[in-house]
């Protein structure tokens, strides 16, 4: 049996083994690329969009930009920013997808639909128009038309905060990095004006189910 005095020297070594163990670990994730959760530091420190704060979209964006890359702050003017993020269109659409024997919907397709550009302080297009789109299905009852409007309501939401994830790993991306490292020499927009145009405050409200048979009302 071991003496209290031998003991720190036996476990030494083991505990030598796990620190080296987990520096190994670490250096192997860090070699793939691996980032904490929501920790993806952007190229510039200070962003304009033309996005409106106080609408749903431009408040998430907002706030995914800021927990994702800490150090970036937005500015309130485009002459401000060392990166302008200019929103192009914003569309949410719903369409009839399968009927049923009696001409009533049993389901329909959500479609949400994102444009977008990145440009930097002198112009130049660091990632040029982008389309990032989301689809769901969901299915259909005429008999509550209520809740399932309050659904696909809820649905849209959920669809559009998958669109502003997806914005922010866009802009982190190292493609994104390496352009804007080098966006001297890219070419310049040619409606760089766009940016400092807002894009409407009030979003468009989520599309209405129109029941079929509504006399004078044409179904999506």
């Amino acid at each position: 049996m071991a003496s209290p005095m031998t003991l720190p020297r036996l476990l030494a070594p083991r505990y030598t083994l796990r620190v080296l163990a987990c520096i190994a670990l670490c250096a192997l994730l860090a070699a793939c690329g691996f980032r904490l959760k929501g920790v993806s530091p952007l190229p510039f420190t200070t962003i304009y969009t033309n996005i409106a704060e106080n609408s749903a979209f431009g408040a998430g964006l907002r706030r995914a930009i800021v927990a994702s890359s800490p150090s970036t702050r937005f500015v309130s003017e485009p002459a401000d920013a060392q990166a302008r993020l200019t929103q192009i269109a914003n569309t949410q659409s719903l369409r009839e997808l399968s009927i049923d024997a009696q001409g009533q919907v049993e389901e329909y397709e959500l479609n949400l639909e994102f444009v977008f550009q990145l440009t930097d302080a002198q112009g130049h297009v660091v990632l040029p128009p982008t389309t990032l789109r989301a689809t769901r299905e969901i299915p259909y009852d005429p008999n509550v038309v209520q809740a399932k409007q309050g659904e696909i309501a809820a649905v849209f939401n959920d669809m559009q905060q998958s669109l502003i994830d997806r914005v922010v790993r866009r802009l982190a991306s190292p493609d994104v990095a390496d352009a804007f490292a080098e966006a001297a020499a890219l070419p310049k927009s040619q409606d760089d004006g766009a940016a400092d145009v807002p894009a409407p405050a009030q979003e468009a409200p989520v599309p209405a189910i129109i029941p079929r048979g509504v006399p004078g009302v044409r179904p999506f």
